[in-house]
């Protein structure tokens, strides 16, 4: 089971989003291209090492490197992401999304953060339309945090790599 933390006052992506109209407009001043280039994805996880089983907790962490506010626009409804050895919320059942483009914005020099928990197995697909959740198998994983820029072909990431024994 995987499990995204977020209180009352964020969103459902687990982020504060109050609007402030001024930094919203202010955004919009700055090209699509330097936004992209402003924020950067860090992606950390609670150990380095795991017992076969054991819950993951991943952080991921978004930073506008500005001191201008900035939005980056995503091609979908899903602003951000994180993937374990390639597969999106470590599952290979298919994710359906809205079409809707949206925008990630941010304050100059802000800081986002959100953390799921993997509890370290990979849900896969049968041909019944049943699923099922197999452990990984012991040895390196990569886990990936993504922000989606340009219709998943291009993306801003980071990846880290958790040992499964």
């Amino acid at each position: 089971m995987v499990q995204q933390r977020h209180t009352d006052e964020t969103d459902r992506t687990g982020f504060d989003e109050t609007t402030n109209y001024l930094t919203r407009t202010l955004a919009k001043v700055v090209p699509t291209g330097l936004a992209r280039r402003a924020v950067v994805v860090s992606v950390e996880t609670d150990r380095d090492t795991y017992a076969v089983g054991d819950p993951v907790e991943i952080t991921v962490t978004f930073r506008n490197r500005l001191p201008v506010p900035v939005e980056v626009p995503t091609p979908t409804s899903r602003r951000w992401g994180w993937e374990v050895d390639g597969l999106l919320e470590a599952t290979d059942e298919r994710r359906y999304v809205s079409a809707s483009p949206l925008t990630f914005p941010f304050r100059a020099g802000e800081s986002k953060t959100a953390t799921a928990v993997w509890n370290g197995t990979i849900r896969r697909s049968e041909a019944t339309g049943l699923d099922r959740a197999e452990p990984v198998a012991p040895g390196d994983h990569t886990v990936t945090a993504f922000l989606s820029v340009d219709g998943g072909r291009a993306r801003i990431e980071d990846s880290t790599t958790v040992r499964i024994e």
